[in-house]
């Protein structure tokens, strides 16, 4: 009887353990700013790498910018739709991308502010591509399934995109002087060819960098790869030393939540929507079980958001704040429109990662020849 007595006190103390609030601290908080909405739209690739390139702003100059995140989609879409008309079709063309497209955006078409370029019509105060998007769509389907292809068809292109987006922007006034998109790059201290991209998958060897085939990466960008402890050490090395870092991640999840504002793993499958409310032990991530899971489509390149902090729950663990692009209404968001990421969410559920390169530990950084 003593023996069913303690074994049942034990389960309810540990019941009531698995059952605790969080109760979050923060560690690091990286300036950046304010948290917006992409709306409508499958552009988080631009609003996350926007607000990442906001902060390098602000950690390069001290100041704070709002870029244009429509100016760079206005840009890529042509990108986009060369590389499906040139492939006869068989190719991606979405509304999707990676953060390297922006990368790539601003090296060729320079940046430019938010009041620049908003990509909204007038009277327009949120984003919907959905019209633009299946308009382009029809279009594109016409000309590769047409003999001889049209000449005509980039310029169509950007007739779609000038009516939807607005024409684009070759010089404007900032704060009082003049500038082009090139010069206004420039001026945010930006060099395009400072920002890497770290991925660990063990189908390709580590310390090498290859072309991660998943569908949005349209553009053929290469990853560095990493083991699964190294990338993680990316992440917390670039936040302890002042420096953000773009996510690409898996948000499918039922145990990821941006109205409750946590993302987790926890052990018991079961458990996955109480998890959201309570502490619960999480799931061991190793490098296979994360392969595995990768191969079986169970993670996939969902969304893009931006790291700018750390936390610790109560009993320790180490969680990442990451900033969303679903805007701040609480009847959708938490935390303000930040999702805290435990570090073993981080370890199955982060596609990639991108950084500057001065923010690789530096043993990593020989390695990867940076």
């Amino acid at each position: 009887m003593y023996k069913l007595l303690f074994l049942f006190g034990l389960l309810f103390t540990l019941n009531l353990s698995a059952q605790q609030p969080y109760i979050f601290t923060e560690t690091i908080d990286l300036e950046t700013t304010p948290v917006i909405s992409q709306g409508q739209t499958g552009t988080c690739w631009s609003f996350a790498t926007s607000s990442f390139l906001e902060s390098e702003i602000i950690r390069l100059t001290g100041k704070p910018i709002d870029l244009s995140e429509m100016y760079t989609v206005r840009n890529t879409y042509p990108e986009k739709a060369e590389n499906y008309v040139m492939r006869q079709g068989k190719a991606q063309f979405s509304e999707g991308g990676l953060a390297h497209d922006v990368i790539n955006s601003i090296s060729e078409f320079g940046l430019v502010p938010q009041q620049a370029f908003s990509g909204l019509a007038q009277h327009e105060d949120s984003h919907n591509h959905a019209e633009m998007v299946a308009v382009l769509e029809g279009m594109l389907k016409t000309y590769t399934a047409s003999k001889p292809l049209s000449k005509n068809w980039k310029q169509s292109i950007d007739a779609v995109l000038d009516v939807y987006l607005g024409k684009n922007v070759n010089s404007f006034t900032f704060e009082g002087k003049q500038y082009t998109p090139q010069t206004f790059l420039q001026n945010t201290k930006i060099n395009p060819k400072d920002y890497i991209t770290i991925t660990s998958y063990s189908h390709q060897p580590y310390y090498s960098n290859f072309i991660l085939n998943i569908p949005d990466n349209w553009s053929n960008g290469n990853f560095y790869n990493v083991p699964l402890e190294e990338m993680m050490a990316v992440v917390d090395n670039a936040l302890k030393n002042g420096y953000s870092v773009n996510l690409d991640c898996d948000v499918s999840e039922k145990s990821f939540s941006s109205k409750d504002g946590v993302a987790v793993i926890p052990e018991n499958p079961e458990n996955k929507v109480k998890a959201l409310q309570g502490i619960y032990t999480e799931k061991e991530i190793t490098q296979q079980y994360r392969q595995d899971e990768f191969e079986n489509y169970n993670t996939t390149d969902d969304h893009l958001m931006h790291i700018t902090g750390m936390l610790k729950d109560q009993n320790g663990t180490t969680y990442y704040k990451v900033k969303n692009s679903w805007g701040t209404d609480e009847a959708r968001t938490a935390n303000g429109g930040y999702v805290y990421f435990s570090e073993v969410y981080m370890k199955l559920k982060a596609i990639s990662v991108m950084v500057h390169k001065d923010a690789l530990p530096k043993d990593l950084g020989k390695k990867l020849r940076l």
